[in-house]
């Protein structure tokens, strides 16, 4: 009989939550503990202790996924984060791969591909697609390389932010930040991506599937 993996689920659609709350449950070495709408209540779930895997969506509200994948890194190491987000793979698994998520599974995925998921990352193996695999050798990355693949982790976080329109008041306080340094994070990001306005960063998002 296999071990059961304590999963927590962190979503902010609560038909998301019960559905996979479900699906996971149908499965005997599958137990949910505990469950999350955004990256301050992710925290608390992973203190309840025993938790070897975390299903993180991207799209959250206040603090996105990204944020909630720093915290839990510095904060829960060793919890096995399953990244379960709308999100293109091209664009994010990648760097979520570097920021220690241990999988990342598409949501127009099979379900049995999230199941084989949440066993490889409760065993604490990393579970990749094979279409991500191909995106991690060197060859292929070279050959990929757009402009926002060289953004630090901080400057995709004000990226997204001002592609969706949020006032740079509220990422200073989202992120942690003065308005200075958001300001001066928004004139990098104009520089590196060769843009002149906020529009135009939203405008660049869009058209490189950044935004789910």
């Amino acid at each position: 009989m296999r071990a059961v993996i304590d999963v927590g689920i962190v979503d902010d659609h609560p038909v998301v939550r019960l559905a996979l709350r479900q699906y996971l449950e149908s499965h005997d070495d599958m137990r949910v503990v505990g469950e999350a709408t955004n990256a301050v209540e992710a925290l608390d779930v992973v203190r309840t202790g025993g938790l070897k895997v975390l299903i993180l969506d991207l799209d959250l509200p206040g603090r996105s996924g990204l944020d909630a994948m720093a915290m839990l890194r510095r904060q829960a190491p060793k919890v096995g984060v399953l990244i379960f987000t709308g999100y293109p793979s091209e664009q994010y698994a990648l760097k979520l791969f570097r920021m220690g998520a241990r999988a990342f599974v598409p949501k127009n995925s099979e379900l049995d591909v999230l199941a084989n998921a949440v066993r490889a990352v409760g065993a604490g193996r990393r579970w990749i697609l094979p279409s991500q695999a191909e995106m991690m050798l060197p060859s292929e990355q070279s050959s990929r390389t757009q402009l926002h693949d060289v953004l630090t982790y901080r400057e995709l976080q004000v990226l997204l932010k001002l592609a969706r329109g949020v006032h740079s008041a509220q990422i200073a306080d989202n992120l942690a930040l003065s308005m200075k340094s958001v300001s001066t994070y928004r004139t990098r990001l104009l520089e590196k991506l060769g843009v002149a306005s906020n529009s135009e960063l939203t405008y660049y998002a869009l058209k490189h599937r950044l935004l789910d």
